[in-house]
């Protein structure tokens, strides 16, 4: 089985579970649902209606296509839709049918406060606007008809009235529809007239407006084309980048320059070396230096030869530097050339980009007067073609119609539909039902199943006890009916905290709650009583002092001392301890409502007193008080060899449960398992576990 499959099986068992629980607030809600419907259908008036039909001719509508064809618009049918529901109309059906004094329309008529001053004009539109109410027009699917539907009381008055309307609408329409057609040509035509002198003043405004913001185009003259500033911009923006970028070369030429004169003198330019003149000077002054090593060598320093060939070399020494200045102050010039170039593109580009700007504005602004004047022309085109087919429309006959079916008197009312609100009804108190015990189940705080339960405390469920009449003592159940199914949920008990096959099963059993009123006591006299039927030596504790509920139960109370008095050292245990109802069974109880502050079980002496009944029998049953609000259960519970929680089905939340859980485990407790109290026999807590209807046969409830 798939996941899906699981899902779906536990939900049908969820509902299945909620019905049986919950059968008779869902029949009784759906049975007063029903009876509510089936008494406001009896109570609803019976109505009939009629229904004439008209057709409408397309061959001969003045709404016709013009284009050859014969098909009546939409549009054309919704208005004659539209003349049938008319006010106008109306008044002229109770005219002609005297229904001012009509008591099914007029009945309201005498309580309103101005009704002595009403007119007959005044009567017959407010049971115009009546009759209207009963009335419904529309097209008969996509037909040329026109379905008249009225509803009344009366079936001969109906199809009186469905008719009357048919014949008026046909009266008023022949009348007006002739020089309806020509109305409407001549004011098409006016409608165009108009519309080409705004034409005219559109195509005006726009011209004007060019000339004044100067916008001459490069294009067709219709604004189409690009302004003179935008073909300028195009080839200026080219020669810019251009320049600027010579101009950056430049700049590059001179800073290289400098950095190589700041590295190693003039002679490190390479613009320099590359001099045709530089060379040549070098050339020159290779051969005087030459010469200047041969007059030194053959004259001496002193000789006028040297002399002059000395000044020759310092003379050329002088040109190349000068040479080389003169490169230098080039590529500054050039450099500062490229910048002037460029900064002045540049200040004409802005100018152009100004000037751009401006003439965008007023492009948009002319372009949308442009639009204008294209919307205006459109719409004339439009008003011109409408006012030529009017023209020809009003010259051909107006549109006839027919009642092609007159309204007959219906012999069966058509409302209301008793077998449709039947139907609703029930499904309405299907709903109703099922919707409020689903609300009660939503309201609903406690766990209810066995997987439930386990998975919120983490520890098995022992039994599962079901809930028994209130007028019935639960432990005496036990007694009258041994072998009934809440006589079994106990031995099931039994047997899951004793354990099958256990070799040394706990003797002190503590059984306690989270909250009040969940059976805990009742369970705890339940098992007590088991026990000792079961031939064991049992004794009955009631630890629950404050409330000492248990003397309500057991048929013998006793009169003697109880607990409380064992341990304030006041009594024994043999006085206090008294024979139960059931044989092998002792009770020690609480003789009456015990409350103080003291830390009556904290003490040694409830230890002591344990440890000395723990020898007399073969098992000590604890009615431990609820953990929840209280603490003598926590004192209580850690003295037990193991403890059972007890929850009340559909009732214990489970915060409340995990919480009284979570102390017994923290105190060092041992919590053997929970057992679910007061289950609905019908619920999945108990067919989960017993399958109860398969285990009929092994229950006797009669004995």
């Amino acid at each position: 089985m798939t996941d899906y499959d699981g899902q779906l099986s536990d939900l049908l068992q969820t509902v299945r579970d909620v019905v049986r629980r919950r059968w008779l607030t869902l029949a009784l809600v759906a049975a007063a649902v029903l009876a509510l419907g089936i008494v406001l259908m009896f109570m609803m008036t019976p109505k009939y209606e009629t229904t004439a039909r008209i057709r409408v001719d397309p061959a001969q509508s003045v709404a016709q296509n013009t284009g050859g064809g014969t098909n009546l618009n939409p549009e054309a049918i919704e208005t004659e839709v539209a003349v049938l529901n008319s006010l106008e109309l109306a008044r002229e059906v109770v005219k002609r049918l005297k229904l001012t004094n009509d008591p099914e329309f007029s009945a309201g008529l005498a309580n309103r406060p101005d009704a002595a001053t009403l007119g007959q004009g005044d009567r017959e539109t407010l049971v115009a606007q009546s009759l209207l109410g009963h009335l419904g027009v529309e097209r008969d699917k996509l037909t040329y008809l026109i379905a008249v539907s009225f509803t009344s009381k009366d079936p001969v008055k109906s199809a009186r009235i469905a008719n009357t309307f048919a014949e008026a609408y046909l009266d008023t329409r022949v009348g007006t529809n002739a020089g309806a057609a020509e109305k409407q040509s001549e004011q098409l035509k006016r409608q165009a007239a108009q519309l080409g002198e705004e034409v005219r003043a559109a195509d005006a405004a726009v011209a004007s407006y060019r000339a004044r913001a100067g916008l001459t185009t490069t294009g067709d003259g219709t604004g189409s084309g690009g302004t003179i500033v935008d073909q300028q911009v195009a080839p200026l923006s080219t020669q810019l980048a251009t320049a600027e970028s010579e101009a950056a070369a430049a700049r590059a030429s001179v800073s290289a320059a400098e950095g190589q004169i700041a590295r190693g003198g003039l002679d490190a330019v390479s613009e320099v070396r590359n001099s045709n003149v530089v060379a040549e000077l070098r050339r020159q002054r290779a051969e005087v230096l030459r010469n200047v090593g041969e007059v030194q060598a053959r004259y001496g320093e002193k000789h006028p030869e040297y002399l002059r060939v000395r000044d020759q070399l310092s003379s050329i020494d002088s040109q190349i530097k000068d040479e080389a200045q003169r490169v230098i102050g080039s590529l500054r010039a050039n450099a500062t050339a490229a910048d002037a170039r460029a900064a002045s593109l540049r200040a004409s580009m802005g100018r152009l980009e100004s000037e751009r700007a401006v003439n965008t504005q007023a492009s948009v602004m002319a372009q949308s007067l442009e639009r204008d004047a294209v919307a205006k022309r459109a719409a004339f085109d439009r008003a011109s073609q409408l006012a030529l087919e009017s023209t020809q429309a009003a010259q051909n006959r107006i549109s006839q119609a027919v009642i092609v079916d007159r309204a007959q008197p219906p012999t069966k009312p058509t409302s209301p539909n008793k077998p449709l609100i039947l139907a609703l009804a029930i499904v309405a108190a299907l709903a109703a039902g099922s919707g409020t015990i689903a609300v009660q189940e939503m309201l609903v705080t406690g766990m209810q199943t066995v997987e439930e339960l386990e998975n919120q405390l983490g520890i098995p469920v022992l039994a599962a006890i079901p809930k028994v009449p209130k007028s019935v003592n639960p432990a005496d159940l036990l007694l009258e009916k041994p072998t009934s199914l809440f006589a079994e949920s106990l031995r099931i008990a039994r047997a899951g905290i004793l354990g099958v096959r256990a070799n040394t099963p706990p003797k002190i059993i503590a059984f306690t709650s989270a909250l009040p009123s969940e059976g805990k006591t009742t369970t705890s006299l339940s098992f007590a009583r088991t026990l000792a039927s079961n031939n064991s030596r049992t004794l009955l504790l009631e630890c629950d002092v404050r409330r000492a509920a248990m003397r309500a139960l057991v048929s013998n109370p006793p009169v003697g001392p109880g607990i409380v008095e064992i341990l304030h050292g006041k009594a024994t245990a043999e006085e206090a301890i008294v024979p139960g109802d059931v044989p092998g069974l002792d009770h020690l109880l609480v003789r009456a409502p015990y409350f103080s502050s003291e830390d009556l079980f904290g003490a040694d002496a409830m230890k002591n007193l344990l440890a000395q009944l723990r020898t007399r029998y073969d098992h000590i049953v604890l009615d431990l008080p609820p953990l929840v609000g209280l603490a003598d259960g926590r004192f209580l519970s850690v003295l037990a060899d193991a403890t059972v929680l007890i929850v009340r089905w559909n009732g214990t939340p489970a915060a409340a449960a995990v919480s009284a859980l979570g102390w017994l485990k923290s105190d060092g407790a041992n919590p053997v398992g929970a057992i679910y109290t007061m289950v609905d026999s019908s619920a999945e807590a108990i067919g989960g576990l017993y399958y109860s209807k398969k285990y009929s046969a092994y229950y006797n409830q009669g004995n």
